[in-house]
């Protein structure tokens, strides 16, 4: 079919199809809207793990999720109302006709204003369909133009990363191929959005289309534009199209910082605080995490508010940074080989863990026991000014180290419990904290 687009019958079919697709535009629409309001608190609560816990590429990936999700609430809503204000309009013109301006008896002055302004009721309808049309298609479009901005800052991120900034490759090659790629993307982004935001402005200036004509060829790989080049061009040869682009830039940029905005009850406190020895934080209390699914553990956490019994528990979550603070302390716990990030649970071959030979494992096993030995000469545990002994150990499930310290010493009321740790600073030993939770005990 792709190749008979020129067939008398092809056309009489798109012409058909294009009659009759406000119906499938409102079938979209109503099951887009629903998943979308049915995804968003959960991308939200995802944002919130995947930063809480450390996993950079998960909360991009949701962050750019929960973008898309409100670009299209927005237009796929937007198109409903407008499509339910045309059928409205249909059914009324059905009944009444065209708008009668004698029959209104007006004075001249407001007769000729009206017939002027607001015109025939056939060209609101025409118009009302334009602006449907051109905003259901538009919805998906914007998709891909985040698509498109999250990929080239990636590229950027990649090219920093794996070349300017790594050390394993000769000082040369990160000067001579690391920086001038990073010139080349940041250049290549800037006159992408000039020419995006002109509505073509550089590819119709001679000279100025010379120099830009590679920086297109590549970031059409890299945008994806080859996928939805047809539909920009298509919006650009219309004028309709083309206001409705300049219009639409400038809501969704306002739409974004109104998703950001906060109201702020107070000068010196708000949801944000971190927990410290007079702010207490729900995310620091277990009881309360695992009741609401919007909290996640922050840094450290004891079992709740109230202790009753005859021990707190201290779980302190894992992060990458403990790991590197381990390794100032221990050096001979620091691998050859790096092996943290992102992994694959396929296996090639029997060169895994449950194959490893027996000096293998009792080697690892080792290492993990000084590991762990390094962790409590590291990290400590204070309530008010008793400190404790360290003795956490690895909770493999909610990852991280947990401890349990008795309450017998303690008196009733108020109590803040600390997590302190030592790093090494220009070759001092320093001791900072970690977290500061505030609890009340009343044994029973």
């Amino acid at each position: 079919m792709s190749q008979d687009y020129n067939n008398p019958a092809f056309k009489k079919l798109l012409k058909k199809l294009q009659e009759e697709s406000w119906q499938l535009e409102l079938l979209i629409s109503g099951f887009a809207i629903f998943g979308l309001f049915s995804a968003y608190d959960p991308l939200k609560v995802a944002i919130i793990e995947a930063t809480n816990d450390g996993i950079i590429h998960q909360a991009i990936i949701a962050q750019v999720a929960w973008f898309s999700c409100i670009i299209l609430l927005f237009n796929l809503l937007l198109h409903v109302l407008l499509r339910g204000l045309w059928i409205g309009a249909l059914g009324l013109r059905y009944v009444s006709g065209d708008i009668d301006y004698e029959e209104l008896n007006y004075s001249l002055k407001f007769t000729t204003y009206l017939k002027k302004k607001v015109g025939s009721f056939d060209r609101y309808i025409g118009r009302l369909e334009n602006y449907c049309s051109i905003i259901f298609a538009v919805s998906f479009l914007l998709i891909f133009y985040v698509l498109a901005l999250t990929f080239t800052i990636l590229v950027m991120v990649l090219t920093i990363e794996y070349i300017v900034t790594n050390e394993n490759l000769p000082e040369w090659i990160r000067n001579f191929l690391g920086i001038p790629l990073i010139i080349f993307v940041v250049l290549g982004l800037l006159l992408t959005f000039i020419d995006f935001v002109s509505q073509g402005w550089l590819k119709k200036k001679q000279w100025l289309s010379k120099i830009y004509f590679p920086f297109y060829l590549v970031f059409s790989t890299i945008t994806l534009s080859f996928l939805y080049r047809p539909i920009v061009y298509n919006f650009l040869d219309n004028k309709f199209g083309k206001r409705l682009s300049l219009i639409l830039f400038p809501i969704f940029i306002l739409v974004i910082i109104m998703t950001s905005l906060n109201h702020n009850f107070s000068n010196y406190f708000n949801e944000r605080n971190s927990s410290t020895n007079y702010i207490a934080s729900d995310n620091n209390y277990e009881d309360l995490v695992l009741t609401n699914e919007e909290l996640f553990i922050d840094d450290a956490a004891i079992q709740s508010k109230i202790i009753s019994g005859t021990y707190v528990k201290v779980y302190v979550k894992f992060s990458e940074s403990i790991e590197d603070n381990i390794f100032e302390f221990n050096e001979g716990l620091k691998p050859e080989k790096d092996i943290r990030g992102i992994t694959s649970d396929i296996k090639i071959g029997f060169n895994h863990a449950s194959n490893n030979s027996g000096n293998s494992r009792k080697r690892l096993d080792s290492l993990r026991t000084d590991y762990l030995r390094t962790f409590n000469k590291v990290y400590s545990v204070e309530i008010d000014t008793l400190k404790f002994v360290s003795d956490f150990v690895v909770n493999k499930n909610a990852l991280g180290f947990e401890t349990y310290l008795p309450t017998e010493a303690l008196s009733s009321g108020k109590h803040v419990l600390s997590v302190k740790y030592k790093t090494i600073k220009e070759k001092d030993t320093l001791e900072k904290n970690i977290i500061s939770i505030i609890f009340w005990y009343y044994p029973n």
